[in-house]
């Protein structure tokens, strides 16, 4: 089934959106989670919420891009529980990883809100992204809005996880070269 047809379902409260968006969108979504939480049984939760949350949000939403809908609900969803879990002093997953490798490149919460806001940062990102390369580009977002593990970029890719770090390596040196040009100072 396509996206639209699957979008019309929400619209007209067809309950069968549910199963037609698991059946299509489950794996994917499972995978966000997954990469986050390190955790099946958090993962099914992550993912039965997010069905949730779109029922909830279409109407009045109509996404045009059902995958990255979904994608960014679960994502969203995940990384709250992974909130939880590090307050409870649990930590998972890749989360902790990425994270440690953008450090000094994003300035924090508060810096932020004194420097520039999140949408003029967000903005600035984009049309970083925008200018790199499809194939580095690609191995930034799977790293950075995916979680996805290097090994597993590097076996997606085809390329040695060696390459993926360098390639990382090199786009984040990019990334802060791009941002203080921008006139965001970490």
């Amino acid at each position: 089934m396509k996206d639209h047809e699957i979008v019309e379902l929400y619209w007209s409260r067809s309950e069968t959106a549910i199963s037609e968006t698991a059946g299509k969108y489950g794996r994917y979504c499972h995978r966000i989670a997954y990469n986050i939480l390190q955790d099946h049984e958090d993962c099914k939760e992550c993912v039965n919420d997010t069905y949730l949350r779109a029922w909830n949000a279409m109407p009045p939403s109509r996404p045009s891009r059902l995958s990255a809908f979904l994608g960014k609900i679960t994502r969203n969803l995940a990384l709250d529980r992974y909130d939880r879990y590090t307050a409870q002093k649990r930590g998972l997953g890749q989360v902790p990883l990425a994270l440690e490798e953008l450090e000094g490149l994003i300035p924090s919460a508060s810096d932020t809100e004194q420097a520039i806001d999140a949408l003029a940062l967000a903005k600035a990102l984009n049309r970083f992204l925008a200018g790199t390369k499809p194939k580095p580009r690609a191995i930034f977002v799977q790293r950075y809005w995916f979680f996805c593990p290097v090994k597993e970029i590097a076996a997606s890719f085809g390329v040695s996880e060696s390459k993926v770090k360098m390639t990382l390596l090199r786009l984040r040196g990019k990334l802060k070269a791009f941002l203080e040009e921008e006139g965001v100072y970490i």
